[in-house]
């Protein structure tokens, strides 16, 4: 980086200012670029993690679920699931998000003979602000929460729902399905298999992000997702049952990273030769990342010419 001197107009090659700097304070001048569009940047990690975007959620119990985890991972980041989660829950959590698919998102659902409060308790959960119901598997209506206004509450969603549907079948491509929503002037329609199952649900919005992002996926074409161990208790046990459970990166995590404790618990998972990366901290000076790195923090012996991660995980 060169600083431009405001006195002289050249450029001052000090590594950084003699004064302390706001961002209203700078403009970046931008240099010549070979890069001819922003699509074609590729922004993929190397490391072994398998995220295609730079963005990782931290594992804190109030962002860190599932439903983040789909979302994220749908369109290339990660998410580390908390480790004051139960091991059983984790597990479930895992397994559920390797079954999600790939672009269609997970619909809300309940039956006709459910009600408008119903309803409108679970409508907040989804941003598109909808849910599908359905009737032995197959998608009868649409609910949204301007259906719910100026009803009882005690109203069945049979008589509030929109029956007109827009049905896309498993596995259309997204530019077709955008288009397709676009063209009949819809937000969103739910997505069904060959047997005429929900699948899921597509937006508009979501079929646009399809285009664009490349999901964060496992060898075995299944979304992405991390855990998280902490450095008391039984550090391998938890780290063996994550494993089993089909992490694909463990994350070994505390307030303060750079101590005994956690290299002796970095040193403890590393004796399971887990075949996947290793991630720990928080850390913020070189030699904390140099100790770690030393104890066990890096990336899996199947990659090994990746380089170590050990920016702080929350």
């Amino acid at each position: 980086m060169r600083f431009l001197n405001p006195q002289t107009g050249s450029y001052d090659e000090r590594p950084s200012a003699p004064y302390d700097l706001t961002y209203d304070d700078v403009f970046m001048v931008p240099s010549r670029s070979s890069v001819g569009s922003r699509q074609a940047v590729d922004l993929s990690s190397q490391d072994g993690t398998g995220t295609t975007i730079p963005l990782v959620v931290a594992n804190m119990t109030a962002i860190a679920g599932r439903r983040m985890a789909e979302t994220v991972a749908r369109r290339g980041g990660l998410v580390a699931i908390p480790q004051d989660i139960p091991l059983e829950v984790v597990s479930d959590v895992i397994a559920w998000v390797k079954q999600r698919h790939l672009v269609v998102d997970t619909a809300i659902t309940l039956d006709p003979g459910a009600t408008v409060a119903d309803a409108l308790s679970l409508l907040p959960k989804r941003a598109h602000g909808a849910l599908v119901v359905v009737e032995d598997g197959k998608p009868v209506g649409v609910v949204t929460e301007s259906d719910c206004q100026g009803v009882d509450r005690f109203t069945s969603l049979a008589q509030v729902m929109s029956t007109d549907l827009l049905l896309l079948e498993e596995g259309i491509e997204p530019r077709e399905a955008f288009e397709r929503l676009s063209g009949g002037h819809r937000k969103l329609a739910p997505v069904v298999d060959a047997k005429g199952q929900l699948v899921g649900l597509l937006t508009r919005k979501n079929a646009l992000r399809a285009t664009l992002y490349t999901p964060a996926v496992d060898a075995s074409g299944r979304l992405r997702i991390a855990a998280t161990v902490g450095i008391n208790g039984d550090v391998a046990g938890r780290a063996e049952a994550l494993l089993a459970a089909g992490a694909d990166v463990l994350v070994v995590d505390t307030a303060h990273g750079h101590q005994e404790s956690m290299i002796n618990a970095l040193k403890a998972v590393r004796t399971l030769d887990p075949q996947v990366p290793i991630v720990a901290g928080n850390v913020v000076a070189p030699e904390g990342v140099r100790d770690l790195v030393e104890a066990g923090a890096a990336t899996s012996s199947r990659s090994a010419s990746a380089p170590a991660r050990c920016a702080p995980p929350g």
